[in-house]
């Protein structure tokens, strides 16, 4: 009886022991290879270090509708990441948006919208980032030609919600944008 025991007891010790090793990924094993960084415990593929489902990750370009300006946009935020190094929070944040706005809008998949969308950046600049700069850009952009869209008719409802809810942010803005969509 007792030699039971002893061998029950040391088999619950030593898988005990043996489980946070067992935890433990392999070596290069949960790397993410778009950016090069290890991912933490329980963190699935396209998961980095304080990264939701799919950042991180690389759209393949060309399975995208217009490759060309897949590349173009992913270049610029190269830049942009290069020109940044160094900084974190919200001077990154302000230095992005400002690198970003470097970009050529020829290679773009809509110019004419890139372009207005780099004059109205510039018309609300002199607001406080947060909610007040994304109201302004909200209210200052013109609305989008659904005629040319791809789906005119999900186009059109993207832009009666917008219309509805231009008045509202942060939570109340989501919130506006769930009902109406919620609404069809």
């Amino acid at each position: 009886m007792k030699t039971r025991l002893m061998i029950i007891g040391g088999a619950l010790i030593a898988s005990l022991f043996s489980l946070p090793a067992m935890a433990q990924p392999a070596p290069n094993q949960g790397m993410n290879p778009n950016m090069g960084q290890g991912m933490g415990p329980g963190m699935g593929p396209g998961m980095g270090p304080g990264m939701g489902p799919g950042m991180g990750m690389r759209r393949d370009c060309t399975q995208t509708p217009n490759p060309q300006a897949c590349l173009a946009h992913r270049q610029a935020r190269n830049q942009a990441y290069a020109a940044c190094q160094g900084t974190t929070g919200q001077v990154r944040r302000a230095c992005m948006h400002g690198q970003m706005q470097n970009f050529d809008c020829t290679k773009s998949g809509n110019p004419q919208q890139c372009e207005t969308r780099k004059m109205v950046y510039q018309e609300c600049q002199g607001q406080p980032a947060g909610p007040a700069f994304r109201q302004c850009m909200q209210q200052k952009m013109p609305p989008v030609n659904c005629s040319t869209a791809t789906d005119p008719k999900r186009c059109e409802l993207h832009q009666r919600a917008r219309e509805a809810c231009k008045n509202s942010v942060g939570p109340d803005h989501m919130a506006c944008l769930r009902a109406q969509f919620q609404g069809t």
